[in-house]
């Protein structure tokens, strides 16, 4: 069996009395996209930042594989592991002063590349990130779009086989978070390894293999996502909503033809293995609207994760 790309063991990171990472173990194999998904203060960005060696785990080890030679450990290693990863990080970090080619090249001085490498780098870069003809603008004349694409092309100057991605879409519209999402298929089919963080989750589901699910530090399910789905929830759901929905959540009769009721805002969820009753049942409340879907990873997030509101920290 091929040996995984980055392996993580029992990660452990507390800030005072705070526990913000308890004990989270994970392993990234070659070729695939591991999203990483929890609400607010769950313990996701430190733990991307312990595997680039921005944070030191308080305990457990991180181990990095790279191709014929010796496992590297993390901090320990840090500037060996750093040369073969790749990193989006939540905020832009371009120079507003340098032009989308710019940046790309002087990046690549980081990685020791000269200017005959970036000659033929760069250009090839702008145009996976879409951004040729923008290659002399500055940042500051970029749609937000189009400054994630660039950040995403500079994270690939050092032709990465680890990309380390913390909420990379996080403010685009739809059509740009499509494109990048492109971008991302694109490199996983070409081999590269992907670590995501994400809010979306359209995004976790459409570009992950696996997900590992955090919540207050710890990891609390782990698996692709469908699979994840069919462990942890029924297969149908009906939304319904609209003036008076409120109230069939305490129907007797209905809460019997489904598995699970949960109520959100001015949404009632019935959770069923078979929705025709159900549906039937509620042709006797016309006034109201309803939704009738599989279910889905927001389901899955939202039941092991609760619906209260959480604030960051």
């Amino acid at each position: 069996m091929t040996a995984p790309l980055l392996q993580a063991q029992d990660l452990r990171k507390t800030y005072g009395d705070s526990t913000v990472v308890n004990g989270v173990s994970f392993a990234i194999e070659p070729g695939e996209c591991l999203g990483v998904i929890g609400p607010n203060g769950a313990g996701k960005t430190t733990t991307i930042r312990m595997c680039l060696g921005l944070t030191t785990p308080d305990g457990g080890s991180i181990h990095y594989q790279p191709v014929g030679g010796p496992l590297l450990q993390m901090p320990r290693d840090a500037l060996a592991i750093k040369a073969e990863i790749g990193v989006v990080t939540q905020f832009d970090s371009l120079d507003p002063d340098f032009t989308c080619l710019e940046n790309l090249r002087v990046f690549g001085r980081y990685f020791g590349l000269g200017a005959r490498v970036m000659d033929e780098r760069a250009p090839r870069l702008l145009e996976f990130a879409a951004l040729t003809h923008k290659a002399h603008a500055k940042p500051g004349e970029l749609s937000g779009g189009m400054k994630r694409r660039l950040s995403l092309a500079r994270a690939l100057v050092n032709e990465p086989r680890l990309l380390l991605l913390d909420e990379p879409t996080t403010g685009l519209d739809p059509q740009a978070r499509h494109l990048m999402w492109e971008r991302l298929q694109r490199l996983v089919q070409a081999g590269t390894s992907i670590l995501l963080t994400t809010h979306f989750m359209d995004e976790a589901e459409r570009l992950c293999s696996r997900l590992l699910v955090l919540d207050h530090g710890r990891k609390i399910a782990e698996g692709a996502p469908r699979a994840l789905i069919a462990e942890h929830l029924e297969p149908e759901v009906v939304e319904v909503y609209g003036a008076g929905a409120l109230a069939l959540a305490q129907d007797a009769a209905l809460q019997a033809l489904a598995a699970r009721t949960e109520v959100s805002g001015e949404t009632v969820f019935f959770y069923t293995r078979e929705a025709r009753p159900l549906l039937d049942a509620l042709m006797q409340h016309p006034h109201l609207r309803t939704l009738h879907r599989p279910a889905n990873l927001e389901d899955l997030f939202l039941k092991l994760t609760g619906r209260q509101i959480r604030e960051d920290g």
